[in-house]
This record gives structure tokens, C-alpha cells and sequence, in this order.
């Protein structure tokens, strides 16, 4: 794979081919994974770095189309075998996609080795894969200033001790509302909060889709709207837009406040109102930071008073 930038954060996750149904159409062997949305929507502000697995069947058309986005893809492996395959389908309102196969292919055997060029950076999501290999992960950094991780009920059902011991060492933690409560064991989305940041990290983040984000931080919390799009297609890969258009306006930054991570928040979400709004990855593909700007704009008059 090739070197196309000197990273200033990594992503750590799945690269994948989606099959994806929704009222609004059907599409194969879409270019997916959380991976690859976080790079694409991280790839506005900041210079990722990814870490995954593909097989032969991932042609050299996408690392070209991820380089040209300024995305390493040194970490990026190439091992015989084909490429995870998803397949979902989404209901009318689109608020949960039902599964309808998982083959993960050379996926399965995915061990995230860090490579020389990334294990100084500092900002590091850990996408949603299993917490035994994030904290494989964390091992190998050598100079971390903040640490987003995601994960999903999975783990939550099957290695929750596993999981907890890896979100005592980071910073945030980005999980949905359903997650949220599994994983605390409240159903008050407020005490949630509160309860996962007593788990360790500092700043939590409840992403509740159409209704926002809430955000906790040391003693402060903030509840940031969603944007209202009315042309969502796909809403497969919007947490991972949130959290690599989130975890690029920190590095940016170079800093970790609370002013700063509520800007943050509203431009994760920006980011991924965008990329509802086509199948796959295709919005982020010519998405700029102006774009993403007059949207913000747009934003401030709506819920200004």
C-alpha cells in the first residue's frame, strides 16, 4: 500500500464492500467500513492514517481513491482471501438496519500491527472491533494525546469485561443511545453519561441519530442537535462520519476544551448529515470544508433564539 502523507492521526477499523437496501434503492459492492468513512470525513481537516485488513479482491482503484484524499494507507494490508462483505437493509424510517449477511472474509483474522510511521501520532480512533485487539492497539502507540473508541453491543454481550479495561485508558467514548444504557445499565441517557465517564474516560458521547448528540464532559454537558436533512438515502457509516469529522476537528486544534469539543460535536454531526444523504461513502467524496461551513451556518439560524 502506498505512504501519501506523514499522518497526524490513525484510524484503526474495518474496510469493507457494503450490499445496502433502502427505500430509496439497492447498491453492491459499495466501498465501506468504518475505516474508510472516518479516513474520508477525518481526510477534510486532518491527515489520517488507517489500520485494517483487505483481500485480492480490493483493487488498486481504492487505495488510489483514498490516497488521493490524503489518507495513508501504509497501514493498510493486503492478505489473500476476499475483502469483509456486509449486507443490510434499512425500513422505511431507516432507524436500524437489519442485517441480512456478515462475511468476514479476511476480516476474521484481522491483528492491527502498528506500523513506524504511526506510532507516534497522537489522536487515535479505535473504530468498533473486537476491545481485546483495540487494547492491542493502545500497546503499540508510544505517544497518544487523545483517544476516541467506539464499540457496539457485541461486545457489550460477549467481552464486556474486556471492553471496560480498554475504555479505562482512553479519553471518549462514542456510543448510541441503545448502547449507551446496555453498557451502564441506567436508562436515563443523562446518568448513562455519567456512569460510563465513572468508567474512565472524560468526555462521553450518546449519539442519538435524528435527535443529536449528548456530550459529557468532566462536570459539563451539552446536548447538540442533529441537522435536519430531508434527502437521507443510507445512513450506513454515520457514526463513524461523527467520529472521524469529530476526532479531526481536535487535531486540528491541538487541544482539548470543552468550547473546543463542543464545536467538535457540531461538525462531526455536520459531516455526517452529508453523508446520509447518498449510498456509501459517495458524499464524502467531493465534501469540503466549505461545504461543511455554510452548512454550520445554516445550522446556527435554525436553533439561535
Amino acid at each position: 500500500m502506498v505512504v501519501n502523507t506523514n499522518p497526524n492521526m490513525v484510524i484503526v477499523g474495518s474496510v469493507a464492500f457494503d450490499s445496502i437496501e433502502t427505500p430509496h434503492g439497492k447498491k453492491d459492492k459499495l466501498l465501506g467500513g468504518s475505516a474508510v468513512y472516518s479516513s474520508l470525513s477525518a481526510s477534510i481537516l486532518a491527515k489520517p492514517g488507517i489500520v485494517g485488513v483487505v483481500g485480492d479482491d480490493f483493487e488498486s482503484k481504492y487505495c488510489d481513491f483514498l490516497n488521493s484524499k490524503n489518507i495513508d494507507t501504509s497501514g493498510l494490508i493486503k492478505t489473500e482471501g476476499n475483502t469483509f462483505n456486509w449486507g443490510g437493509k434499512y425500513e422505511e424510517d431507516m432507524a436500524q438496519a437489519y442485517t441480512l449477511h456478515t462475511h468476514l472474509n479476511v476480516f476474521e483474522k484481522f491483528k492491527p500491527t502498528i506500523n513506524e510511521n504511526y506510532k507516534a501520532v497522537n489522536y487515535l480512533f479505535l473504530a468498533n472491533i473486537d476491545p481485546v485487539l483495540q487494547m492491542s492497539v493502545l500497546d503499540q502507540m508510544t505517544n497518544l494525546d487523545f483517544v476516541l473508541l467506539d464499540t457496539m453491543n457485541l461486545w457489550i454481550d460477549i467481552k464486556k469485561d474486556e471492553l471496560i479495561n480498554v475504555i479505562k485508558k482512553v479519553n471518549a467514548i462514542s456510543v448510541n443511545d441503545t448502547e449507551a444504557r446496555q453498557l451502564s445499565g441506567e436508562w436515563n441517557l443523562i446518568k448513562a453519561g455519567r456512569l460510563l465517564q465513572n468508567m474512565g474516560p472524560e468526555l462521553v458521547l450518546i449519539k442519538k441519530g435524528e435527535n443529536g448528540t449528548i456530550i459529557f464532559y468532566k462536570n459539563d454537558y451539552f446536548i447538540a442537535p442533529a441537522y435536519p436533512t430531508t434527502e437521507t438515502k443510507d445512513p450506513t457509516g454515520a457514526g463513524d462520519s461523527f467520529a472521524g469529522g469529530f476526532l479531526s476537528y481536535i487535531a486540528k486544534n491541538d487541544g482539548v476544551d470543552f468550547d473546543t469539543i463542543k464545536k467538535a460535536t457540531v461538525w462531526g454531526n455536520m459531516v455526517a448529515s452529508f453523508t446520509v444523504e447518498e449510498f456509501g461513502v459517495e458524499k464524502l467524496k467531493e465534501l469540503t470544508e466549505d461545504d461543511i461551513g455554510k452548512r454550520i451556518d445554516e445550522f446556527k439560524k435554525m436553533i439561535s433564539f
